[in-house]
């Protein structure tokens, strides 16, 4: 098989001539750190590694549009050294929103949320852009780039992650969107369902997908975040109708869970994506055993993630990495999984990566 053969069998959900596997994503602060500065494509050809590009389509806004969102950020500190703080102004026709955010070299995070109250949430509702097209010329120049090497992923337009639960939850905050959900659900229900209709505009708006794959979900529907009740209510009549509208438009849908997912499996099933992500092991924080998840769902959700990068790629031996990464390949024997970190990783030995890819070559079905 190519690699592309081999990833796309795999997202059928179905047994390739070998164990896919995939790093979740390059971080930059590792690409700098540890391999010379070189981008993703270099990472994947250096290490041997089929590709799994990540590349997301442009989006064309309207000057009317964008008119009435007019973002200012001001730098408040900034040391040089990749560790800064500043706040974001976004001007509207009938008020001001504001965020503060903070960064190191790894990551940023927000410190101060844009949407603090109901009102806010209208300002937010009326006059945040939508793109009036959708360019997939990136992302088909990335599967053009490749060839048969790999396949080509992202995330699909959304207000802070892919689905929106969590999306909410950035806007607003974990804590505050949870705490509304208990006081308000009305109104949660509301935002959600106004932030659901301006993304099914979009992805019609957008036409075929060229993406092999799109990533829904994020964080804050795990089940070390919310409960299954509160995934159903919230998160499942949501997601399921954003997954029927790309899948209409000829997407494959992978959702993000990271942390607890084990008791959202069926969840996930209902909510009719194609398969999920990250599976990661109690090892790391979360609750995955992914030879469960596969007896439970595996026939009907493919699987991506899995591998402890903590204890391999980060603090392991090249026999280390070899042990973890059969041991995941043990828990699949049908296929339906590619091999992946569960998270991103910013530090480790680039022979543990090779031995993570060499491993993964001799694990056939």
């Amino acid at each position: 098989m190519t690699a592309r053969e081999r990833f796309l069998t795999a997202l059928n959900n179905e047994k390739p001539d070998r164990l896919p596997c995939q790093v979740h994503s390059w971080m930059s602060y590792y690409l700098n750190s540890y391999l010379g500065g070189i981008d993703q494509y270099a990472a994947y050809e250096r290490f041997g590694m089929d590709m799994v590009i990540y590349q997301s389509p442009k989006y064309n806004y309207s000057d009317r549009t964008l008119a009435n969102w007019r973002t200012s950020r001001k730098t408040l500190t900034d040391d040089g050294k990749g560790n800064s703080t500043w706040i974001t102004t976004t001007e509207t026709p009938r008020g001001r929103l504001t965020s503060r955010s903070e960064s190191n070299p790894f990551t940023t995070w927000d410190t101060e949320h844009l949407i603090k109250s109901e009102a806010d949430f209208e300002l937010w509702r009326e006059f945040v852009p939508l793109p009036e097209s959708v360019d997939w010329k990136p992302v088909v120049d990335a599967k053009n780039r490749i060839g048969e090497c790999g396949i080509v992923r992202s995330g699909f337009f959304d207000f802070g992650q892919g689905s929106p639960w969590q999306s909410l939850c950035i806007l607003m905050g974990t804590q505050q969107t949870i705490m509304a959900a208990m006081d308000t659900p009305d109104w949660v229900h509301f935002a959600l369902k106004s932030m659901l209709e301006k993304k099914l505009a979009v992805i019609e708006r957008a036409g075929k997908c060229e993406l092999d794959l799109i990533e829904t979900g994020g964080g804050a529907a795990s089940s070390t975040v919310i409960s299954p009740k509160l995934f159903k209510e919230f998160c499942l009549p949501y997601d399921r109708q954003q997954h029927r509208a790309l899948h209409a438009f000829g997407g494959r849908v992978v959702y993000h869970l990271c942390g607890g997912l084990m008791p959202m499996l069926g969840l996930v099933v209902e909510n009719e994506a194609d398969g999920l992500e990250t599976m990661t092991p109690v090892s790391m924080g979360g609750d995955c055993i992914l030879s469960q998840a596969t007896q439970r769902v595996g026939d009907k959700l493919f699987f991506i993630g899995g591998f402890d990068q903590n204890a391999g790629f980060e603090k392991g031996t090249p026999d280390v990495v070899r042990k973890l990464v059969f041991e995941c390949h043990a828990a699949c024997p049908d296929g339906g999984y590619i091999c992946c970190a569960s998270d991103h990783f910013f530090f480790g030995d680039p022979r543990n990566i090779q031995a993570f890819v060499d491993a993964a070559k001799e694990c056939v079905y």
